[in-house]
């Protein structure tokens, strides 16, 4: 497992920042780099699951490990959705699970610095860096106007 990094520079408030990340909507239109129709479902509470969907219903279980908006969330992948079906205990599942997702969001100057880290296989890197970077465009597109 690999950890990547990406980072942008954002003009507008850490609180508008995390609202583009996290609001459905907004959510949807950066995250469709990674699967289109990307939705997203938690309870937003430390230990408590979050599920990140594609558009026939599949994806990735996960849990917040630590939450503090709108400077850090860290998300803890733990599983899979396949066909209605939650799988934390299978082989496949146990060679990534625990990876962590995080995002953290600095003041600057006159901007927010977001700084996303993710665990990953190396099978995705190309995925992740595409994705990441043309999301991570559209959110500054989104909080910026």
């Amino acid at each position: 497992m690999q950890t990547l990094s990406y980072g942008i520079e954002i003009k507008a408030s850490k609180q508008k920042v995390w609202e583009i990340l996290w609001q459905k909507e907004s959510y949807q239109a950066w995250t469709q780099f990674f699967s289109c129709s990307s939705t997203m479902q938690s309870d937003w509470k430390v230990g408590g699951k979050t599920y990140f969907y594609d558009a026939k219903g599949d994806g990735m279980i996960s849990i917040i490990e630590r939450l503090d908006e709108p400077n850090v969330i860290i998300f803890k992948h733990i599983g899979m959705i396949q066909n209605g079906h939650e799988d934390t205990e299978s082989d496949e599942v146990k060679t990534w699970a625990g990876a962590l997702e995080k995002y953290m969001l600095f003041d600057l100057d006159d901007c927010t610095q977001v700084h996303v880290e993710v665990d990953i296989q190396p099978e995705y890197i190309e995925m992740m860096n595409q994705g990441f970077e043309r999301g991570l465009a559209i959110v500054k597109q989104l909080a910026e106007q």
